[in-house]
């Protein structure tokens, strides 16, 4: 009767504090599934990768990989972003069909931070095939190849995933070889960090800083919901200044799934998606990190409520994923940076509910951004703008006809210019 009652409320209050209807999976001392009753079939070659039913053992993986790389040449290139305690490879593809244009925006997956949250993996590893062999015949597939680049980095925690061996997901864990918890290890902009900085996290960030991410997500399972910033915080202590964006961004990419099953994203919160924070409050995740000290958007996807699927249910998890997937990797192209808010008064903090109509582009360019000393900027002459930080506290005001900016003392985090009610990001880099 309770967990009916339970279940009625988060229909009617989906997103609220009240609406759980379940902890978040690491909301307590995780518990390891039981993996011994599951069908996990493992590949021992690509060539058994055909049906996507398996999981690949490491050496499949690493082949898979360099095998995309050769067939496709002119549309990928393999790049290591590091290696794992136990040295294996932390590998990204990275898929354009113009790697010489620097003015594409870039975009960022990243699956099985979580050793054991492996279904990701394996549709990470689907979806570069998919928009490989698509290049050419999928329209939707080579518009985005055409002007974006697409790094996809299926496996972030290899030795968690082949914790018994190359040859066996099976007792797959959590964590690294190192036994941390790699999302609870990032800086954090909000409280100390809570232990010394893993290797594998310390080449991810350096991944970043050799990229301009705008947009990216964080792929992980035990549950079926889209969690977007801030992990830190609820919603009533610290919303994000685009929950807005993020909300309309999660329905779609939910709304999607549910065309191909009715059911999916239901386990958690009826609407499919919530802010981490309302959902379970955490320090040390990769998606405040890179929110706060990247001009980049991380949203973290709970992707399926078992961590590792019996490997007979890839197929139709991926059935009813793909068209979000590639779907949410289009919404680069439409982010917060690129719209005009209402016109607000003057000296007030901006309204986060404020609504919004989309442009093509801001009217302020700046540069370098992420910036370190010095942001340069280009904007009408008789304007005054401010500048606000993330959590909608208004840091300066500059003149009109101001061209550069000293942002040395400024913290690292995320910075947004408005004048007029218009808007445009930029990040401070520390």
């Amino acid at each position: 009767m309770k967990k009916a009652l339970i279940a009625l409320v988060a229909l009617i209050f989906c997103g609220s504090a009240t609406a759980q209807l379940k902890p978040r999976p690491d909301a307590f001392p995780p518990v390891s599934e039981n993996n011994n009753t599951k069908a996990i079939n493992m590949a021992e070659t690509p060539a058994e990768m055909a049906n996507w039913d398996r999981y690949p053992t490491y050496g499949t993986y690493v082949a898979m990989m360099q095998q995309w790389a050769t067939d496709f040449p002119t549309l990928c290139r393999l790049d290591t972003i590091g290696s794992s305690y136990q040295g294996r490879l932390i590998l990204s593809m990275e898929i354009t069909a113009n790697p010489s244009d620097t003015t594409l925006r870039e975009f960022f997956y990243s699956s099985t931070i979580h050793g054991d949250e492996v279904t990701g993996y394996v549709m990470m590893l689907r979806l570069i095939d998919t928009l490989l062999r698509g290049y050419g015949n999928n329209p939707q597939y080579t518009d985005l190849m055409n002007t974006t680049l697409i790094c996809i980095n299926p496996l972030a925690n290899p030795d968690g995933t082949y914790h018994s061996g190359d040859n066996s997901i099976r007792r797959a864990t959590r964590y690294n070889a190192n036994n941390v918890d790699l999302n609870r290890n990032y800086p954090n902009p909000f409280a100390p960090a809570k232990a010394t900085l893993q290797q594998e996290n310390i080449y991810m960030i350096d991944y970043f800083d050799r990229h301009n991410f705008r947009l990216s997500a964080n792929l992980h399972g035990g549950a079926e919901v889209m969690n977007y910033p801030w992990d830190s915080y609820t919603s009533l202590q610290n919303p994000h200044p685009d929950r807005v964006w993020w909300e309309d961004v999660c329905r779609r990419f939910v709304d999607t799934s549910r065309t191909y099953n009715a059911s999916h994203f239901n386990d958690t919160y009826s609407c499919g998606y919530t802010a981490g924070g309302d959902w379970y409050v955490i320090t040390g995740g990769r998606q405040d990190y890179v929110n706060y000290y990247y001009n980049c958007l991380e949203l973290t996807m709970e992707i399926s409520t078992n961590k590792t699927l019996s490997s007979d249910q890839l197929p139709t998890y991926w059935n009813f994923l793909q068209h979000s997937f590639v779907n949410y990797i289009a919404e680069i192209h439409s982010l917060p940076g690129d719209t005009i808010p209402t016109p607000e008064p003057p000296d007030t903090i901006p309204d986060t509910n404020l609504t919004i109509r989309t442009i093509n582009s801001s009217p302020i360019t700046v540069y370098p951004n992420p910036a370190t000393s010095t942001l340069r900027l280009s904007a009408p002459t008789t304007v005054q703008i401010d500048i606000y930080d993330c959590q909608g506290r208004k840091r300066q005001t500059l003149p009109a006809g101001t061209t550069a900016v000293d942002v040395s003392a400024m913290p690292a985090g995320i910075y947004i210019l408005r004048y007029n009610g218009r808007c445009t990001k930029f990040a401070v880099k520390r």
